[in-house]
């Protein structure tokens, strides 16, 4: 077993990328590389689980990137049709090998294993019932709860079992369940994480986002839709009954920063929604400049369409440093900026002389944001108008993806004209909530809660005072 990972604070929350593999052979390997392709959705941890025809398990699990987690010669010998996997990032959690996935258990029934995305609500409440009914939790992650809910059922299917589970649980998930050799697909009632089917040949591929289909060379089926319960066996898809009917509600932040450019959800291009919101933010905030550029990578998207709808020219004034992990080396000394210098570095060409514009995709805490912008004075630009491509981020999420406290959020604590004085930008932008949510309407409904404030389902864990598991 690979160490631990420092413990970053206590929670339960995660985001996730999650791939099952029925009906093909070397599942393991393609679940393998279908987490590659997911890699950007989870890079503290990754695991896969095989199963072969005589029903033997075998699982591997390791801390880091996929591949510094996952070497070939550890699924070498993983043989059978049906495998799971799973890149694991905690969003406010222990960052510990014990809460990698997939959660693997012996029961009655067999075995059980387990990959999800998204973030439970009711989690500690469950957890509390559960542990004062005997069970034993081996995690500190929210989706062992659901483990011990199908575990400890008195429904005799296997099928019974997973749905009286997940009747139970609140928030947000998308999850594949492996019972023995069949798959059960799950996503929540409002749909909050992207789930996708695919077919590779005579085998079902599933995953988080179509990127990883397009890896593997798997043709997309459809969405795993709101409230949708599905066993496959063997390449076999059949229909359960499904969760109980309410309004849908897609994360808009996955279309905003969180998903791949090169993946469709719900039916949108994240790639044309993003150059959709840059074209409405130079709509409502135009400026006077000479260049446009990105805070790369993921706002490359947004500064392409503002500057398709402004004209002005698209400048590559920041470059990023890919081959920065997680952690490094942080020399014992003062410059603030330390962390910034390591992952970007200007071109002074580009900036000496010149008013530009830096679109980004959102602005959390501000302080990465602080400074580029003190690096794009020291190498030279003249005016700094600064633009985000999504509203004020006033209020933290509860469904899975990795925010910060209320009082972190920069938002939340100061006005636009106070953050533009605190980040010394000469101007400062940011989308509407109307002009946002317009440019992808046909796709929604969406939640936006981590801009208004407006959470779609009960917040159980946070409303009975579990604060060590809850965003306030």
């Amino acid at each position: 077993m690979r160490q631990k990972l420092h413990v970053i604070q206590k929670s339960l929350r995660e985001e996730c990328g999650v791939v099952g593999v029925s009906g093909l052979e070397g599942a393991a390997q393609l679940a393998f590389l279908g987490l590659y392709a997911l890699q950007h959705r989870g890079q503290e941890a990754a695991g896969i689980l095989a199963v072969d025809d005589d029903g033997e398990y075998r699982i591997h699990k390791g801390v880091g990137l996929v591949a510094d987690a996952i070497k070939q010669e550890d699924i070498a010998d993983f043989r059978g049709r049906t495998a799971i996997g799973h890149a694991r990032y905690s969003t406010f959690g222990e960052s510990e090998l014990r809460n990698a996935q997939p959660a693997l258990v012996s029961y009655r029934k067999g075995k059980l294993a387990l990959s999800h995305n998204g973030n439970l609500t009711n989690a500690a409440v469950l957890r509390t019932q559960l542990v004062e009914e005997g069970a034993i939790f081996q995690s500190t992650m929210d989706s062992e709860v659901i483990v011990h809910l199908i575990a400890r059922s008195q429904l005799d299917d296997p099928d019974d079992q997973v749905l009286e589970a997940l009747n139970q649980v609140e928030g947000a998930f998308s999850l594949i369940i492996l019972i023995n050799d069949t798959l059960y697909v799950a996503c929540d009632p409002k749909g909050f994480r992207p789930l996708v089917l695919g077919r590779l040949g005579p085998g079902i591929i599933v995953a988080s986002e179509t990127c990883a289909l397009d890896l593997l060379g798997a043709d997309y089926i459809r969405d795993v839709e709101p409230g949708e319960v599905l066993k496959i066996c063997d390449a076999k898809i059949d229909a359960l009954p499904r969760l109980a009917p309410t309004v849908p509600a897609h994360c808009i932040f996955e279309l905003v920063y969180f998903a791949r450019p090169d993946t469709r959800l719900w039916g949108c291009s994240v790639d044309a929604a993003r150059r959709a919101f840059g074209r409405q933010l130079a709509k409502e905030h135009p400026a006077d400049a000479d260049c446009v550029f990105s805070v790369p990578d993921s706002s490359n998207s947004a500064a392409l369409g503002y500057s398709v709808e402004t004209g002005l020219p698209l400048e590559l004034a920041l470059i990023r440093n890919h081959y920065v992990g997680r952690t490094f080396i942080q020399p014992d000394q003062s410059d603030r900026d330390f962390r910034v210098r390591v992952k970007y570095n200007a071109v002074r060409e580009v900036l000496e002389g010149q008013r530009v514009v830096m679109v980004d995709d959102s602005l959390v805490r501000g302080t990465t944001s602080r400074g580029l912008v003190a690096m794009l004075r020291e190498a030279g630009a003249k005016e700094i108008h600064f633009r985000i491509a999504s509203p004020p981020i006033r209020h933290p999420c509860f469904y899975g993806i990795d925010m910060p406290t209320k009082e972190e959020l920069i938002a939340s604590r100061l006005e636009v004209e106070d953050i533009r004085e605190h980040l010394r930008v000469d101007s400062l932008g940011y989308l509407s909530l109307e002009g946002m949510k317009d440019a992808v309407k046909e796709h929604g409904p969406f939640c936006d809660a981590c801009f208004t404030g407006s959470y779609p389902t009960p917040l159980t864990d946070l409303e009975r005072g579990h604060v060590a598991t809850a965003r306030r």
